[in-house]
């Protein structure tokens, strides 16, 4: 067997006690090839980029390794194109506030009710501040899908950005990405996708999603905490960002404010590295090997979720939400008669990690009408799940 998950969750510390971990939406553990890449860099001493020494060239070429690992992951060609800060919150409001600056009364940014609110709130918020109009993508609550086919009618001649998801962090719905970045760029819009859930669940080419702009965060994928935006260096080029008048002008680097942490740089490669060997007999240079064990992982997480699924829907005292045709292994539900943050603290109390709540997913909860009641409980499968997961998970609900 090429995809051994016991072989894979050997590699995770976190991983060799008696706890569930189904909170990956909210962030995955790390195996020991991480945690060794940051602490190896502290151990050898750290020091600021663009130096003469030798400590500030390895930060130099930790950097560029981190830019290249990344582009290999959604596919980029050019690993310039990568932007790396702390976090896709932060890197989102510091694009949205550059690109505002060329905004003008009269324009207008379409947004959606599926999205995570950092890929919401930075658009809202700068587009209320330029005099901007806000233009909703509604979303289909009996499935949990966002319709394509209503962008025809959001998108003009006056549309600057239109902001999507590549999945919902709840529902799991992945819309058609495409077919929403071709209607952006009929109108001559920006397409900026938050790949932050989807990156950790398949395969990435940001060329196939016809992305400008695509954000993730490594820690969703096994990584630290690091933020990473991915466009085309051309159009890097063309946008202006506030920095400190001192620092570099250069792309990318004119878009990445402060000292960075260097060692979480080093997990960035590593992380993307253990990632293209899940599959133990991927070969080929490291996109191949990621294209090979990320559709293996995929298919591994498919099946336990068809084993969740059909537990949980084959109980009438559970409410799930969202049935959407395409999705990643992602369970959002309810517990007839008890409170989503009852049934987390349950499951909490018998080792079993679950999140409750909105989750960031402040629209959509809105619109599924459980928002102000508590939202509902969310259960995340990751590459490193297993069928023992599932059944503990299972018999505890």
């Amino acid at each position: 067997m090429s995809y051994d998950v016991e072989r894979i969750r050997a590699l995770y510390p976190a991983l060799q006690g008696n706890r569930v971990w189904l909170d990956g939406a909210a962030g995955t553990q790390s195996p020991t090839s991480v945690i060794e890449a940051i602490a190896d860099t502290y151990r050898s001493g750290t020091s600021n980029g663009g130096g003469a020494f030798a400590s500030s060239r390895a930060a130099d070429e930790i950097t560029a390794a981190a830019r290249s690992a990344v582009a290999d992951l959604v596919g980029a060609s050019e690993p310039n194109g990568v932007v790396l800060g702390p976090n896709m919150t932060t890197l989102t409001f510091r694009f949205a506030q550059a690109l505002a600056r060329e905004w003008r009364v009269g324009d207008n940014v379409v947004v959606s009710e599926l999205d995570h609110d950092a890929n919401v709130r930075p658009w809202v918020q700068w587009a209320e501040a330029s005099g901007v109009d806000v233009r909703w993508a509604r979303v289909d609550v009996e499935s949990g899908e966002l319709p394509a086919d209503q962008y025809s009618d959001l998108v003009d001649d006056r549309t600057r950005v239109v902001a999507v998801t590549g999945a919902s962090n709840v529902l799991g719905t992945r819309p058609d990405v495409r077919a929403i970045t071709d209607a952006a760029h009929a109108v001559g819009a920006l397409a900026y996708v938050d790949g932050v859930h989807s990156t950790a669940h398949g395969v990435v080419d940001v060329s196939d999603l016809g992305s400008d702009v695509y954000v993730t965060s490594a820690y969703k994928w096994d990584g630290p905490h690091v933020g990473c935006l991915i466009a085309d260096p051309v159009l890097l080029e063309q946008i202006v960002p506030f920095k400190l008048a001192s620092s570099s002008n250069d792309v990318p680097d004119r878009f990445e404010w402060g000292t960075p942490s260097y060692a979480n740089f080093a997990g960035v490669t590593a992380a993307v590295d253990h990632l293209a060997a899940l599959d133990s007999v991927a070969a080929g240079s490291r996109r191949e090997r990621l294209v090979t064990s990320l559709v293996a992982a995929h298919e591994h997480e498919t099946v336990l979720l068809d084993q969740m699924l059909a537990a949980l829907g084959a109980d009438g005292r559970i409410t799930l939400y969202g049935h959407p045709k395409s999705r990643t292994a992602t369970v959002y539900f309810r517990v007839e008669g008890e409170s989503p943050g009852h049934t987390a603290q349950r499951l909490a109390d018998a080792d079993i990690n679950a999140w409750h709540g909105h989750n960031y997913a402040y629209e959509v909860t809105r619109a599924l009408g459980i928002r102000d009641s508590g939202s509902a409980v969310r259960v995340s499968l990751a590459h490193y799940s297993n069928a023992a997961d599932v059944a503990r998970f299972v018999g505890a609900v």
